[in-house]
């Protein structure tokens, strides 16, 4: 019934749920197409300042507001370097998109001259080519091998390692997050995009782009250059930019050389010589830290844990004062199976000013923070996480945390036997609306979050071989007994 498939869609769930959705009909040419980011309004740094200086209690609500309205002040996508904006990069990276389309702003004639084009371009193939190209001759490993390296190359959202596990899984394919470990720590950090830096995707964009950075990658062996695009040709021959030339749509090469070395840095002079995401795991579990945007000074922490079944629970500590001084927030009850997994962005501001007076903060949760992740070290996505007997849940006030990006580890300074005949702490008492009935069959059967948070799929087929993978499928047993 259908010639081809035309995908509008740019935050955070919409794009992974459009792409699993379209895998599910390999046979069809398919094309996102992007709406592309707002234009610069009040910097980041300054929007963070503000923030905190709320949380601090030192402004009140109307500057809070006042501030939020002059940074997201237009249609488009945050310019900050989160979800949305990883998912554009990683749908190029995966040649799901026009070359060079994923950041050019709305509302100008070369967004307007982008879009036609994509739609022109689909329309042309699906009803012209005796062979258009389909979703299922252009999605193959490669394809996620591009993707993560241009995430992890970016410093971008912790969000994409959710999903894209589920995403490789619509497309018949498995990847767990060793592989977004072993692929960080091969991949340099090639550009500083809020909150890694101060500048935003606006600022990427000028400096080169994606044509850029996927270049640079190639260049060094890192991402397939011969990997299939939904417009025709390699991942190599996309490295271009549009621009517009007597109002017509046309095509150059991509700058090979940074236009601002503050944003985006070739691989031989590099931000950072690993990739922004990492693996820790230990006796509380498999855990995932964004650390492009955390000073290596940070990346050991080992303090008394502060227990919490809510974000909402953390700002009363703080305004008592009981939260000035080292310590390791504790957020459980967060996961898919628990809450659907929401984003803990209230507890970012509070956590900054803490790290800010000279305290050593931490968080460990089986939540997310996504693009959120910045300066404050923060294991996430604890797995098996609290909901299905996750260690989380056996964590006491003052029990000693260490989390340790150098060796990889996040543990609770506990002996085995000790700490394994604890009892689990209750769930926080649920509230019974029509949301949390609608879902609860769901919450019974989704993933955790290394399994991609879905419930289509079942559990990662694990190469015993591997000590890393053999202490992830014990994990794994243990969610499922």
């Amino acid at each position: 019934m259908f010639d081809a498939v035309l995908m509008l869609g740019i935050c955070d769930k919409i794009v992974p749920g459009l792409l699993m959705g379209a895998l599910q009909f390999g046979h069809l040419p398919t094309l996102f197409v992007p709406a592309g980011p707002m234009t610069s309004g009040l910097s980041n740094k300054e929007k963070v300042r503000v923030r905190q200086l709320y949380a601090e209690g030192k402004v009140d609500r109307a500057e809070l507001l006042e501030a939020e309205m002059a940074s997201y002040h237009s249609q488009g996508t945050c310019t900050f370097y989160g979800t949305a904006n990883s998912n554009q990069m990683v749908l190029e990276a995966m040649g799901l998109q026009l070359p060079g389309s994923s950041f050019v702003n709305p509302e100008t004639p070369l967004r307007r001259a982008l879009t036609e084009a994509a739609a022109e371009h689909l329309a042309r193939i699906a009803r012209t080519s005796h062979q258009p190209l389909p979703l299922a001759d252009v999605i193959d490993e490669r394809s996620f091998v591009n993707a993560i390296v241009a995430l992890l190359a970016s410093g971008g959202s912790t969000n994409l390692c959710i999903h894209l596990v589920a995403i490789a899984r619509a497309a018949g394919l498995v990847i767990t997050w060793s592989d977004f470990d072993a692929l960080s720590k091969v991949t340099p950090l090639l550009a500083k995009i809020y909150p890694n830096g101060s500048a935003d995707i606006n600022h990427f964009q000028a400096a080169g782009g994606t044509g850029l950075l996927f270049g640079e990658l190639m260049r060094a062996g890192l991402m397939h250059g011969d990997a299939a695009v939904c417009f025709g040709g390699t991942l190599e021959t996309a490295c271009i930019e549009p621009f517009l030339e007597d109002n017509r749509l046309q095509w150059r090469p991509a700058t090979e050389e940074s236009l601002d070395l503050e944003v985006i840095r070739p691989t031989g002079n590099v931000f950072a010589r690993e990739g922004g995401i990492r693996l820790l795991q230990g006796n509380l579990g498999r855990s995932l830290i964004k650390t492009s945007a955390v000073d290596p000074e940070r990346h050991h922490i080992t303090a008394p844990a502060v227990v919490i079944s809510h974000q909402d629970e953390l700002r009363p500590l703080f305004e008592r004062g009981e939260l000035d001084r080292d310590c390791v927030i504790v957020v459980r009850f967060q996961g898919p199976a628990a809450n659907g997994m929401p984003e803990l962005h209230q507890l970012m501001p509070t956590l900054g000013v803490l790290q800010d007076r000279g305290h050593a903060v931490a968080l460990v949760t089986d939540g997310r923070l996504s693009g959120a992740s910045g300066k404050v070290p923060a294991a996430i996505h604890v797995t098996p996480e609290a909901a299905k007997g996750g260690s989380i849940a056996r964590i006491q006030n003052g029990d000693v945390i260490s989390l340790n990006v150098t060796t990889g580890a996040l543990s609770v300074a506990l002996e085995h036997s000790a700490f394994a005949n604890r009892p689990y702490a209750e769930p926080p008492a649920e509230k019974h609306t029509v949301g949390r009935g609608l879902f609860a069959f769901s919450r019974k059967v989704v993933s955790d979050a290394e399994c991609g948070g879905c419930t289509l799929f079942g559990p990662p087929i694990i190469d015993a071989s591997s000590e890393t993978e053999r202490s992830q499928a014990a994990a794994y047993e243990h969610c499922a007994s």
